[in-house]
């Protein structure tokens, strides 16, 4: 996870602001609680609802493609909109569209708790995502603009540590909800929080704003960012069902480069840009992120097909599924402090080259195991190497965006590469979907074709095969029949797992040498 200051602002405004409004010492735990608990909900978020997949398919009969649109729609519009929301926070007040954002997470997942059709359910998760891009780059900034300087960097820290905590709670939790409750509270467990967040942040947290922002707030390239980006995941996405040959997947995705095009065209001339193309000059800085796109799509096109492998394939329990992640965190919380020396003392190209091949040994591990198992030798090893292998990357890579341009503008350029390993997520998931579906089917087609199972029953499931492992099996088949069909589209949901998990061995590896070519050894000033 990537730390997400908002977007730019002059380190002497905050300190300004700071000076100006900094609430009572005895009032700062609470602010901190406030922004810890908010940026929770959104981390949470995005993890939990994999773990709740299944459940989701099963309720709504969605497709696989459904499911990838319930993670994708709220993942598009916290990407997109992400940097434009810091900029709202600076310009109109942080307090302000803080709380706007809770109060909009909150009500988007009393929707998404309520939902009764698979389609409100996507509608309501952007809505979601539309609510953590206001409040997620508001966090930091108002725990620089309520913390002296000789205490801030104490209290992002503990801003991070206890985000990671919940953060890998969460999907232990939600997992709980899932098989004993509802999968509808793992939404709903939402609001509470938000309405304890709205509660603290006008009791305590003073109302803050860079009084140097001018000029207008880049929305016409937030929507234009989003129109491209969300056309360039639904060509995607479609393209498994329909084909690539399809008129709308074709429009949609001719659609994304010319709004793309445009969205780069824009900002090249927007006096206040939401994405400042200016940064990229600098080599490390530009390394940095291709570092981070690649190795981002790596975990976050893994970590969703994960859970779906568990529950669905290996029949784990959705609490099991959802535990199964906490060695990954484990690495990261134990050896936070030594990664963060770890550009003193060896710069900052070594750990980037290092940190993610040792997570692409985790992804390549990942292929190895079958159906059934023992967690302890077929998946905890995995996990574990590849927590590992990220608790060596994160904080070198923090530093390096963060020494990679002047200090003025380290908002700027933490925000674009949070904002960077979002849009990665998103279109990872949306890419391997096509490497599962082809897999898939082409594993499929080699068992279903060794049956002497009637045809209408191999029918039966030639029509759900956009469900991929949620297939239900014929009622009419027999028990070895169904035997039969379960253990072949298990079989076949591993085959295009181990594709997955292979291409994201590929990508982690192309993360290390984009840093050994384009990072220096020590982190450089602009």
């Amino acid at each position: 996870m990537t730390v997400s200051p908002a977007r730019p602002r002059d380190e002497g405004a905050i300190a300004d602001t700071a000076a100006d409004s900094l609430c009572k010492r005895s009032a700062r735990p609470w602010v901190l609680a406030a922004t810890i608990l908010a940026s929770s909900m959104v981390f949470i978020d995005g993890t939990v609802v994999n773990v709740a997949l299944p459940a989701l398919q099963r309720a709504f009969g969605a497709s696989a493609s459904d499911a990838q649109w319930v993670i994708e729609s709220y993942t598009l519009f916290l990407a997109a909109l992400l940097l434009v929301g810091g900029s709202a926070g600076d310009r109109f007040g942080r307090r302000r569209v803080f709380a706007l954002g809770t109060a909009l997470f909150a009500v988007a997942s009393i929707w998404c708790g309520v939902t009764g059709s698979v389609m409100q359910l996507i509608a309501a998760r952007a809505v979601q995502g539309i609510g953590g891009a206001l409040l997620v780059p508001g966090s930091l900034a108002l725990i620089s603009a309520s913390f002296p300087a000789n205490e801030r960097g104490k209290a992002i820290g503990t801003w991070s540590g206890y985000t990671a905590i919940t953060t890998a709670i969460g999907p232990v939790v939600g997992g709980f909800l899932i098989e004993h409750v509802s999968w509808r509270l793992a939404f709903l467990i939402n609001v509470p929080l938000a309405l304890l967040v709205i509660v603290l942040t006008f009791r305590y947290v003073p109302e803050s704003r860079d009084q140097r922002a001018s000029g207008s707030l880049d929305w016409s390239g937030a929507a234009l960012a989003s129109i491209g980006l969300g056309c360039l995941v639904y060509g995607l996405i479609e393209s498994s069902n329909k084909g690539w040959g399809e008129v709308t997947v074709l429009a949609t995705l001719v659609l994304a480069v010319l709004m793309l095009t445009l969205f780069i065209g824009l900002e090249l001339r927007h006096p206040t840009p939401m994405l400042p193309l200016g940064l990229f000059r600098s080599r490390n800085f530009s390394g940095a992120n291709l570092l981070t796109l690649l190795l981002y799509a790596a975990l976050g096109g893994s970590l969703y097909f994960l859970p779906l492998n568990l529950i669905l394939v290996q029949e784990y329990s959705a609490f099991a599924a959802g535990a199964s992640l906490l060695p990954f965190v484990l690495p990261m919380f134990l050896l936070s402090r030594w990664s963060g020396g770890l550009v003193d003392r060896y710069g900052a190209k070594k750990p980037l080259v290092i940190g993610p091949t040792i997570a692409a040994i985790g992804f390549a591990w990942f292929a190895i195991p079958g159906v059934g198992g023992s967690y302890w030798t077929n998946y905890f090893p995995a996990v574990l190497i590849l927590g590992f292998g990220m608790s060596i990357s994160i904080a070198p890579l923090t530093t390096t965006v963060m020494n990679a341009v002047d200090q003025s503008l380290t908002g700027a350029a933490s925000g674009v590469n949070n904002a960077v390993s979002r849009t990665a997520t998103l279109l990872a998931i949306a890419a391997f979907g096509i490497v599962m579906n082809l897999a898939f089917n082409v594993s499929l087609d080699r068992h279903l074709k060794t049956s002497n199972m009637a045809p209408e029953k191999l029918h039966a499931v030639e029509v759900q095969r956009a469900k991929l492992a949620a297939i239900e099996l014929p009622e009419a088949a027999s028990q070895s029949e169904k035997a039969f069909l379960k253990s072949a589209i298990s079989q076949s949901y591993v085959s295009g797992f181990r594709w997955v998990m292979l291409l994201s061995a590929c990508l982690a590896l192309g993360s290390a040498l984009s840093a050994w070519l384009l990072i220096a050894g020590r982190p450089s000033k602009t």
